[in-house]
């Protein structure tokens, strides 16, 4: 796993080396939400996250079950942050959740919140925020579930 904010360092440099080879190819690139108005499910950024307690054993019911109640009660501070234009893709089709609506589940990539199978069935492991716009900033988005699932 990452730690601290190593996270965010490489997307912003996957992002720069994107922009470069996009240039010198003469192609545009877009980290809109929904660059494209339409019937899809546009593009976001989902955020795999975990702590050391959720990775150990017994770590679902623990640290994650207790994790995934914290994020849906700050809910809304939360997409305050996720990224601009997010309500254009979070919408409640194409595998999204409404943008003014919680939810998590086993395998549910219709969810707010993922967490796989595997870590299901392990009883640890991580979960996935699939609320995080694709223009989203990681700084804030991992410091903001740090801050919800660890410190409050």
């Amino acid at each position: 796993p990452c730690t601290g904010i190593e996270s965010g360092d490489d997307l912003w440099m996957s992002r720069y080396i994107l922009n470069r080879v996009c240039e010198k190819h003469d192609v545009t690139v877009s980290l809109e939400p929904k660059p494209v108005p339409g019937d899809w499910n546009g593009a976001g950024c989902h955020t795999n996250y975990s702590t050391k307690a959720m990775r150990e054993k017994g770590g679902f019911d623990k640290a994650i079950i207790p994790a995934i109640d914290k994020l849906e009660k700050k809910h809304a501070e939360h997409i305050a942050v996720y990224g601009k234009d997010n309500e254009k893709r979070l919408t409640g089709k194409h595998e999204t959740q409404s943008i003014d609506k919680f939810s998590w589940g086993v395998a549910h990539r219709g969810a707010s919140v993922r967490v796989g199978n595997q870590t299901a069935s392990d009883g640890f492991g991580y979960l996935e925020d699939r609320r995080p716009a694709s223009n989203m900033d990681p700084y804030v988005v991992t410091s903001k579930i740090f801050q919800t699932t660890c410190l409050e």
